[in-house]
């Protein structure tokens, strides 16, 4: 049967990459698809209203989210299985002419940032179709990249690029068997490896700031590290409102990308010890949206897990533990430790 589901306003439904075994009918509130636009980088925001469905496509195909979903208001949503969905579909002719129209509109969007692409490429189109094939690889797209190194080839077997192309078409297919889409380690560099010209290249999206682990301040200190590392001290004192804003303080400031990630992971942190449990939630979700690779990912899913527990609403409190459960490949990770004790406390 399907499940109801209740979302607050800023939780997170779903992530990008997550196994897509799920139909959701919005039935009231509002939710915001955000997923990135392949010809800018940019996010794109797609409004789900009551009545209409998401994600389908990616559960019908069976294939990892390729957007994030937050609830933007609080939303009442229902959940089917695939198998489900499919059984209300054959019952219920207007579903099925109301998918077609948004398949029709996706396709014609994304028909129209491939045409844009090509015509920026026109003066190279054999690197243009090349370049192509290596986003599709890099961002761990293997259905697509394999579709595209299969073209070059067929246009240009003995194009510049001919003999990469091949590896990377068997990279592609190799990934694919082994991982599946959206899956896996990255094959390649997120750096460019060929040697086309720099007009020719597809747009990228837009870098993350690089990230590394806290550690202990080393040498001379900038003026951002000095306060983020006083902020860490005052957690340490249970100050938590004053590192709060020292923390908030160093992100506003946005004067060094690094400190300020690390800043905004610190500020979720200091609200669930605050025990501003929603807020923590909100502040996670919009946080996990910005850095989606954020070197303390499953450490903020681990807190927005432990904010639903706090707040009584176990059955989401497990979700995202087993969220954490199915991204670690360590048994013995402190965070996997952890999300399985949570998890075992919830259903003892």
């Amino acid at each position: 049967m399907p499940k109801p589901l209740q979302y607050r306003s800023g939780s997170l439904i779903y992530f990008q990459g997550d196994v897509a075994d799920k139909v959701f009918i919005l039935q009231k509130g509002a939710v915001n698809l955000v997923y990135q636009d392949i010809e800018k980088g940019t996010d794109v925001h797609d409004l789900v209203q009551p009545g209409e469905f998401f994600g389908v496509k990616s559960a019908l195909g069976r294939y990892p989210r390729e957007e994030n979903a937050i609830a933007i208001a609080d939303a009442s949503i229902m959940a089917f299985s695939v198998s489900e969905f499919e059984a209300l579909a054959m019952a219920n002719t207007r579903i099925v002419m109301k998918m077609l129209k948004v398949f029709s509109n996706q396709m014609r969007r994304i028909h129209r940032q491939v045409s844009s692409l090509m015509e920026k490429e026109e003066a190279n189109p054999e690197a243009g179709l090349y370049n192509v094939g290596e986003y599709y690889l890099k961002n761990k797209r293997f259905t697509q990249a394999k579709y595209v190194f299969s073209r070059y080839l067929t246009y240009y077997p003995a194009g510049r690029n001919a003999q990469q192309a091949a590896r990377y078409l068997e990279l592609a297919e190799t990934s694919l068997a082994r991982y599946g889409d959206g899956k896996g380690p990255a094959p390649i560099a997120a750096g460019p490896v060929h040697a086309a010209p720099a007009a020719a290249r597809i747009p990228q999206p837009a870098e993350e700031p690089a990230f590394s682990a806290p550690s202990q301040p080393q040498g001379e200190l900038t003026n951002t590290a000095k306060a983020y590392y006083d902020a860490v001290s005052l957690i340490s004192q249970e100050k938590y409102q004053q590192a709060y804003l020292s923390f908030k303080k160093i992100v506003d400031a946005d004067e060094d990308p690094e400190y300020a990630a690390k800043s905004s992971y610190e500020i979720g942190r200091c609200l669930f010890l605050l025990n501003k449990f929603d807020d923590c939630i909100k502040y996670y979700t919009m946080m996990l949206t910005k850095y989606p690779r954020h070197p303390d990912l499953r450490d903020a899913i681990f807190f927005i897990g432990q904010s639903y527990e706090k707040n009584g609403r176990k059955d989401q409190a497990a979700a995202f533990y087993k969220k954490i459960l199915s991204m670690s490949a360590d048994d013995d990770d402190g965070t996997t430790v952890k999300a399985k004790r949570a998890l075992k406390a919830l259903e003892a």
